[in-house]
């Protein structure tokens, strides 16, 4: 009896529940944000069921603004947390940052049911899986190795892409994957029905014959690109091999916005949609920036809800710098001061080594309470301890003059930082730390002599 009593009280409380938070949508109380996300998911539908058009919107506004808030929040806080760090350099991961991009990817899946997988080639710490897989149905991976961490620490669906396999390297992928992506219909037919024995999914890269992307270097669908099956050659092909193929893959995007995914689409569907009968899945690739303040979420939601609508098809994401979007940083020290025509701070933290997508792609990262060369008082030539004339990370202005043993504050530095790190010259890798949802600080791992040493022979 008590038992029944307890079901409906807790029935009548999710009731209060939600249409406390309906009034606080209705009122464009940010609230409302924290109130959605700690719902279960047969709540969370009810709240999303109970919205017109317009109450969606709003709930979308007020996610993405409570997101922005906590974030601005820890910035101003991470000064403070990396003086309290004894060792530099170090990656200072945000658990409560990582968990607030879940919640916006969550939220995606909540409205359109999606699936999203995390692309571990931006971001592969498994120290903070654990606040990822409640939220996720799983991860990319780009091969073997990635497949299996993928299999081993976040326990979930593994979906695996490579240009190309080697026979060894097929082995292990189709092991630890749940599904198998081929980039040619020469590689489906030597491994597919060795995939399909096994149980493994199977499906096929294409390019969808649109992209926005200005770097070329990041440009999946650029000329001669190697990525993705052509029109031409999937039109002459793909009919006689239909029927092994569960589904398309294409990625055509690099930290863009929703506008361009629906360009992107439209090339897609006139080139693909007639091949899409009898296919279980699509995926959209990565490069989607869902969890940056200004990305159009509604857009996002809209082009998946419509595009399953049409095709009858499951529709995956595969987010790999949305999933840790500002959730981290690289904490250095500025070692020593010298002058040559201006002041330049040499610090232990390397571009060449331990941001080096600071000069591939090329890029300036911000570094907190700091703005572009001569608009604060003092300008100083941020650089590395490396023998290379170009380690640079760039000029920078501050309010007061630096001084040696200062601490410096790289921000957005979770996503492509770690897993890319080397090193060069043999300069240490960062040590990585977790900053916990309990508010304490974790050095997850510490790297030394040996893990140089391992690397050379």
């Amino acid at each position: 009896m008590r038992l029944c009593h307890r079901s409906r009280d807790e029935h009548v409380g999710a009731a209060l529940n939600i249409q406390e938070i309906l009034k606080c949508i209705s009122a464009k109380d940010t609230r409302a944000a924290a109130m959605y996300h700690v719902l279960n998911d047969r709540h969370r539908r009810r709240v999303l069921g109970a919205l017109d058009g317009k109450g969606l919107k709003t709930l979308t506004r007020l996610v993405m603004k409570a997101r922005s808030r906590i974030f601005r929040e820890a910035e101003e806080g991470a000064p403070r947390v990396a003086e309290s760090i004894v060792r530099t350099p170090v990656y200072l991961i945000d658990e409560n940052l990582i968990e607030e991009n879940m919640r916006v990817l969550r939220y995606v899946k909540d409205r359109t049911g999606c699936r999203i997988l995390h692309a571990l080639k931006a971001y592969a710490s498994f120290a903070t899986f654990g606040v990822m897989t409640p939220y996720l149905d799983g991860v990319c991976a780009s091969g073997a190795n990635e497949a299996r961490l993928g299999r081993e620490e976040f326990g979930k669906e593994v979906h695996t892409f490579g240009a190309a396999y080697g026979e060894k390297d097929i082995r292990a992928v189709l092991r630890y994957s749940d599904c198998v992506i081929f980039n040619s219909f020469h590689q489906l037919d030597r491994y597919g029905a060795m995939a399909r024995r096994l149980g493994r999914q199977v499906g096929l890269r294409v390019n969808p014959g649109h992209a926005e992307v200005e770097t070329a270097m990041y440009n999946p669908c650029a000329p001669r690109s190697r990525l993705g099956v052509v029109h031409d050659e999937f039109e002459r092909c793909f009919p006689a091999v239909a029927g092994q193929v569960g589904g398309l893959h294409f990625h055509a995007m690099c930290e863009q916005n929703s506008d361009v995914l629906q360009r992107v689409l439209e090339s897609f569907e006139r080139l693909y949609a007639p091949y899409l009968q009898g296919l279980k899945w699509v995926n959209f690739g990565g490069g989607h920036h869902i969890t940056r303040d200004d990305y159009d979420l509604e857009r996002l939601i809209g082009l998946i809800n419509a595009f399953k609508r049409k095709y009858g098809v499951e529709v995956y994401l595969e987010p790999g710098e949305a999933s840790v979007y500002h959730a981290g940083v690289l904490v250095s020290t500025v070692v020593d001061i010298v002058t040559n025509e201006m002041e330049i701070a040499i610090l232990d933290t390397s571009a060449e080594t331990h941001m080096p997508d600071v000069l591939l792609m090329p890029y300036r990262p911000h570094v907190i309470g700091s703005a572009e060369a001569g608009v604060k008082e003092r300008t100083y030539r941020l650089a590395g301890p490396s023998c290379l004339a170009g380690d640079v990370v760039g000029d920078y202005s501050f309010d007061e003059p630096l001084e040696r043993g200062a601490r410096l504050v790289f921000t957005d530095m979770a996503l492509y930082s770690i897993v890319k790190s080397t090193t060069f010259n043999g300069i240490g890798l960062p040590y990585i730390a977790v900053l916990r949802r309990d508010g304490t600080l974790d050095v997850v791992k510490r790297f030394g002599y040996r893990d140089y040493r391992n690397r050379q022979s």
